[in-house]
């Protein structure tokens, strides 16, 4: 850990949890935090979806979703960075309080709700940032659905047709457990469906776009094999370019902290095992023909290798940033790489997938 990081946690952490998250993410945006800037190598140079990545670690949805300091997280040592949820209208999300640190178990539980300031302010920003140089690696949204809309699919492609010209990738999400029913969405007949208009409007687009917008799709830790079988179906049908396993679980078995009866999704240490099997078995069910990102409990080089080793071909971290701080992306890009040399892997694609077995048992 950094000395700023063992200074500023201790600081953050008599905080509020939200407020703590918007004193940090505001010191990014005024540029207070010294930054290592993208790192990379030849072992951890890869691609998703045809998006060239300097290295396969990125920050997950949810740390910035209003793109406030999209400029200096591209600076932090990720690879990729994915802003938003993003909703078409501003809401403000559930009652507060709504996040709670569980120390004692390296987690994180949030009901926030799709709290964000609307699609047509994120893209505004995001425009701003790419034309003025700003975003030094790719960046990503994840679209999601106001929580009193009439048509939450259509939502979705909204949010795609307002900010899809300012993102390298869009990202699905219809497993946030924190808005009613929107986990119905990954039922496979309503799955594919909102898939399918989702790339139909990003293939709209791609008329006036120089680049290729891959779309991908994040589901949750806490579905039964049919549900899996049918979602890589669906993804292969439709034609996503990537799935995200996994976001926050419902599940609270083996927590010690106080809160652990609070409602919403968590997130941190004890989903790793949990998402890292969802991840392997998915891996089984696309037979490598489509790319897997591993989220869920990462919290140093070692984790992010077990994630790549049972299948995904990029990372992404957000709630083990609460306990270690933002230097982590850089501390696991650098260890990920040293893990590779020592295996004899000359990049990320040869670790993909070759200890999968060791998770499906």
């Amino acid at each position: 850990m950094t000395l700023r990081d063992r200074i500023a946690l201790p600081v953050l952490h008599r905080l509020d949890p939200e407020q703590a998250h918007r004193v940090a993410l505001r010191a990014l945006a005024l540029g207070l935090a010294p930054l290592p800037g993208p790192l990379s190598s030849s072992r951890l140079r890869t691609q998703i979806a045809g998006v060239g990545l300097p290295n396969p670690v990125g920050l997950a949805a949810g740390f910035d979703k209003n793109a406030e300091a999209a400029g200096p997280l591209t600076r932090a040592g990720f690879g990729f960075v994915e802003l938003g949820a993003a909703t078409p209208r501003p809401q403000p999300g559930n009652p507060r309080p709504r996040l709670f640190r569980l120390s004692e178990d390296r987690a994180v539980i949030n009901r926030f709700g799709f709290n964000n300031a609307g699609a047509p302010a994120i893209a505004a920003r995001l425009a701003r940032a790419r034309a003025e140089g700003r975003l030094a690696v790719p960046v990503g949204l994840n679209l999601g659905a106001n929580k009193d809309s009439a048509d939450r699919s259509a939502d979705f492609m909204s949010v795609l047709a307002t900010a899809g010209a300012s993102v390298d990738f869009v990202t699905i999400n219809v497993s946030s457990p924190n808005t009613e029913r929107l986990r119905d969405l990954q039922g496979r007949d309503a799955l594919a469906a909102l898939a399918a208009g989702v790339t139909a409007e990003r293939d709209r687009q791609m008329a006036s776009r120089t680049r290729p917008l891959p779309v991908f799709l994040k589901i949750a830790p806490d579905l039964a094999e049919a549900d899996l079988s049918d979602i890589a179906a669906v993804a292969r049908e439709v034609g996503l370019d990537a799935i995200i396993a996994t976001n926050t679980t419902l599940s609270r078995e083996g927590l010690a902290s106080r809160h652990a009866g609070e409602a919403g999704g968590l997130s941190g240490a004890p989903l790793f095992d949990r998402s890292t099997r969802v991840l392997a078995r998915l891996s089984v069910l696309t037979g490598g023909a489509l790319p897997l990102i591993g989220v869920g409990g990462i919290s140093d080089a070692e984790g992010a290798y077990a994630k790549i080793r049972a299948g995904a071909s990029a990372v992404q971290l957000y709630s083990a940033l609460v306990y270690e701080g933002l230097g982590l992306a850089a501390r696991i890009a650098r260890g990920l790489d040293e893990l590779l040399q020592r295996d004899g892997f000359a990049s990320v694609a040869e670790a993909v997938g070759t200890d999968r077995d060791r998770w499906l048992s």
